[in-house]
């Protein structure tokens, strides 16, 4: 990797794109935590409809979908640097127009649901774009995987944990619509961290220095490329089960025990800010330690964390104190388990797929969420509280000891094994793969893919 910098020290200068880049996850996060709390609130204030409240929330979820779907061979495709930079600055604008056309009197319903749609579509090839700068960055800080993805982990956590008090504050003395200037700034402010202090980064090549298919290729390309690493493609089951159950947690069984069981908004806060802390403690630990321990017993140790313990402590109701010492070690599971994740994608994937591997793995992590929403809200509804507590912490329970059932987990503990994935093969394969295919074509001009 190349890049000057004046001043400071050889050491500063190596670790300064790194630093950038843990930099901009925790702003980024701290900005977007506080749109979160900041546009549900004002919709609800304003209208007085949870129905136009769930519609807005869901527009920013369905808009990061599409766009870590569709937006993967985009990033491939572009330098990857100026993605990071554009798709922040347009994240900035589109958010800026919010409180602007409120302003003006212009906001109906339909132009805010598609703003907000417009903010999460531009935020998947933001977060993408910037995993693919992290491994440059960290080889040239002379840093492990499971150090460097500790670091942003643990930046996004406290971006998180400080962006709901912030935008708590904000309202309070400005109002909802003008705290979303807290997250455009915020956006801005990562496309000039990127842009000042990250290097710019050669653009990896297909092996043979092949030319790109069409864009419906290149994303059938990646989904093909998914399913052939088996480690990968069972990483994705259990991070679309898991998420729901997430999805469910979080989005139902949680705000139902705050009111039902605690019944004071101020030990529900306390439970969340509980989990955020015990998840930054936990990617503290892994990146300073993460290297030298087991992946498959600390993946699997991590997820009993933050299921099953955690849901059993809940339908236990046991008292405030104890309830947030648990949250706090459940917590730590949490953290661990987006860093060990990232290693494992970093290791098998190679660099010239990544937009579109990683983007589907943010969609798969994604598209199960809603369903667990709906299916506890109707457990909740039909079994009651404690009930639909223990069953999602069964199910937890059941997807997360896989590793110790199936042989393909063991992958997880061999390291730097992405020369033996099954995407490593076939993505040295295709230039020639594409070649062959092109020939049969009978130039007919269509490039197939191998399989």
């Amino acid at each position: 990797m190349t890049g000057s910098y004046a001043g400071g020290s050889a050491s500063s200068r190596r670790l300064t794109p790194l630093a950038a880049l843990v930099a901009a996850g925790g702003i980024s996060s701290l900005g977007m935590a506080a749109t979160l709390v900041a546009v549900p609130w004002f919709v609800l204030h304003s209208t007085g409809s949870g129905t136009r409240t769930g519609l807005v929330a869901t527009a920013e979820v369905l808009g990061l979908l599409c766009s870590a779907v569709l937006a993967g061979p985009v990033v491939d495709r572009l330098p990857v640097r100026a993605t990071s930079i554009a798709a922040d600055l347009l994240t900035a604008v589109a958010i800026s127009l919010i409180p602007l056309l409120y302003a003006w009197d212009a906001l109906p319903l339909p132009v805010l649901i598609a703003l907000v749609f417009l903010v999460g579509a531009a935020r998947g090839p933001s977060d993408t774009s910037k995993q693919l700068l992290l491994p440059g960055a960290m080889e040239r800080a002379g840093v492990t995987a499971e150090r460097a993805t500790g670091c942003v982990e643990g930046a996004r956590r406290i971006g998180m944990m400080a962006g709901a008090p912030l935008a708590g504050l904000l309202i309070a003395t400005v109002g909802p619509v003008r705290t979303l200037y807290a997250d455009m700034a915020a956006m801005a402010l990562c496309a000039l961290l990127v842009a000042t202090l990250v290097p710019v980064v050669p653009r990896a090549r297909p092996a043979g220095g092949a030319p790109h298919g069409s864009y419906a290729e290149e994303l059938r390309f990646g989904m093909v490329q998914l399913r052939r690493d088996r480690l990968l493609g069972a990483m994705v089951g259990v991070l679309m089960l898991t998420n729901a159950l997430d999805g469910a947690l979080n989005g139902v069984l949680y705000p139902a025990y705050g009111t039902q069981v605690l019944r004071s908004s101020a030990l529900f806060g306390a439970m969340i800010t509980a989990m955020g802390a015990g998840a930054l403690l936990g990617a503290a630990l892994y990146g300073w330690a993460g290297h030298r321990l087991p992946r498959r017993a600390v993946f699997v140790g991590a997820f009993v964390l933050v299921g099953a313990v955690r849901c059993a402590a809940l339908a236990a109701e046991p008292r405030a104190a104890v309830l947030l010492a648990v949250l706090a070690l459940s917590g730590v599971g949490s953290g661990v388990v987006g860093p060990l994740m990232m290693s494992v994608a970093y290791e098998r994937v190679p660099a010239e797929v990544r937009g579109r591997v990683f983007g589907l793995l943010l969609a798969a992590a994604l598209a199960a969420t809603p369903l667990g929403m709906l299916g506890a809200g109707l457990v909740l509804d039909v079994a009651g509280l404690v009930a639909a507590l223990l069953g999602t912490g069964t199910l937890y329970l059941a997807v997360t000891l896989a590793p110790l059932v199936f042989p393909v987990w063991r992958e997880l503990d061999d390291r730097g094994s992405a020369g033996t994935s099954g995407i490593a093969e076939t993505s040295a394969r295709e230039p020639a793969e594409r070649e062959q295919g092109s020939k049969a074509a009978s130039g007919a001009g269509i490039l197939t893919e191998q399989r």
